[in-house]
């Protein structure tokens, strides 16, 4: 994610000059720096006047319209030029305490079954901070929307209460953060930093565990904050039970407070973001194009997205027609470049060494309780991290139908909903997946 507006001019650069030549990038740009991103807003700063009306009147637009690809947002644009940049810079309030990037707020977020619960309980703390629900935990897997509710309450918090003072760290900013301290012998001010504030938003949390000192350093953090009623909201891709090097000293504190989980979209909720996220973007696409997208990615709203942008693009630069093959070939440029796609043969084998099996075992007819499980997590992973269909998938064990591969698909995936260790069993096979292939 972009955490800073040089990071996001470097992206509309690079974006322009797909565009431009590079003598005119240089010739408008090399000078000109940006100073601010808002939600709706980016405000650049170059020398002079002429350069500043060369910018606003030939270049807004396609200024403009990266941000919108970047975000899925319309954005204006504000270019200073000679001496008014001290001037904005005096009289603007400036909020450094959450990451500028814009799009992060609940009227954006696409509510389902799926994410109802932590969506009400992100609502219901961002409209009473400290009062109700602290801290909150929500967690869920990767690309779900956990971060867009965490920020959404900074977010609106920092509206109602302008002065509130907000902090937001990702788990692994914290470690570094107070590793640095320690060499540079600032621990004071890196305590102070995350100890007085009025809202602290954690992204990640699992990265602290395991390591010793971090625990106790956010363990007295969470204690000063919590005594003081302060509002604390954290986010995982797993419960605290799950984290297995957590100490169970913070694990009973995150699990005091209230925890809500952020499971993969259903086909309803999913076809709802593509048709939103293309309506940002300035589109409307083919029922069979939504319905095709939807039923092919299903547990990752930022492929999802990317895939929408991506047909956007095809359509305004290309002027291509957005039809099912565009689709296809918008989802396989998101899959190359966003993560690793294991093989059917990589999961079966990793599956069936976790369960002390062969894989021809989970090929094969073998029934028994072990074997069963572990085919049909097998098939969960393979219809979750592939793009094959039901059918497909049958081939993989002799030639079932795609009706009992669809039933094993829906056991395991009542199993997760009811038995935590399911839900780890099925991480720790990802991780191994992952790990050990997808390098």
């Amino acid at each position: 994610m972009m955490n800073s507006v040089t990071d996001v001019w470097n992206s509309i650069l690079d974006i322009l000059s797909k565009e431009l030549t590079a003598t005119s990038i240089n010739t408008w740009f090399s000078d000109c720096r940006p100073v601010e991103l808002s939600d709706t807003r980016l405000v650049l700063y170059t020398p002079t006047d002429f350069k500043r009306n060369i910018i606003t009147q030939r270049y807004a637009a396609p200024i403009t319209t990266a941000l919108t690809d970047l975000f899925s947002c319309p954005f204006d644009l504000l270019v200073l030029a000679e001496d008014e940049l001290d001037d904005y810079e005096n009289t603007s309030e400036k909020d450094d305490s959450l990451p500028e990037v814009a799009g992060y707020t609940f009227d954006k977020f696409i509510v389902g079954n799926s994410n109802k619960f932590a969506h009400a309980a992100a609502i219901a703390v961002a409209d009473k901070p400290g009062e109700v629900y602290n801290p909150l935990f929500i967690y869920g897997n990767s690309g779900l929307g956990k971060t867009h509710l965490l920020l959404s309450i900074g977010q609106r918090i920092h509206e109602s209460e302008p002065n509130a003072m907000i902090a937001y760290v990702k788990g692994d900013d914290f470690t570094n953060q107070m590793v640095q301290s320690i060499k540079d012998n600032t621990q004071e001010e890196f305590r102070n930093k995350y100890r007085h504030v009025d809202l602290l938003l954690v992204d990640d949390i699992q990265f602290i565990a395991g390591k010793i000192g971090v625990q106790e350093e956010f363990f007295h953090t969470f204690n000063n904050l919590y005594e003081a009623g302060k509002q604390i909201v954290i986010t995982s891709d797993r419960p605290p039970m799950e984290m297995v090097k957590l100490e169970d000293r913070l694990r009973t504190r995150f699990e005091g407070g209230l925890m809500a989980d952020i499971q993969p979209p259903d086909m309803e909720t999913r076809m709802a973001i593509i048709r939103n996220k293309a309506a940002q973007l300035g589109m409307v696409l083919p029922d069979d194009v939504v319905n095709y997208i939807a039923d092919t990615i299903k547990s990752n709203i930022r492929q999802i997205e990317g895939v929408v942008k991506r047909l956007t693009a095809y359509n305004s630069i290309m002027d291509d027609e957005i039809n099912i093959s565009a689709a296809k070939r918008a989802i396989k440029d998101v899959i190359r470049v966003g993560e690793f796609v294991p093989t059917p043969d990589i999961i079966i084998e990793e599956t069936a060494h976790y369960y002390s099996l062969e894989p021809d075992d989970l090929r094969g007819q073998r029934r028994t309780k072990n074997t069963a499980m572990a085919r049909q997590i097998s098939m969960y992973l393979m219809r979750s991290l592939t793009n094959l269909s039901l059918k497909d998938i049958g081939e993989q064990y002799e030639d079932r139908n795609h009706t009992t591969v669809l039933q094993s698909i829906r056991k395991v995936e009542d199993l997760i909903s009811r038995d935590p260790s399911v839900s780890a069993t099925i991480r720790d096979i990802t991780s191994n997946i992952n790990t050990i292939h997808g390098q």
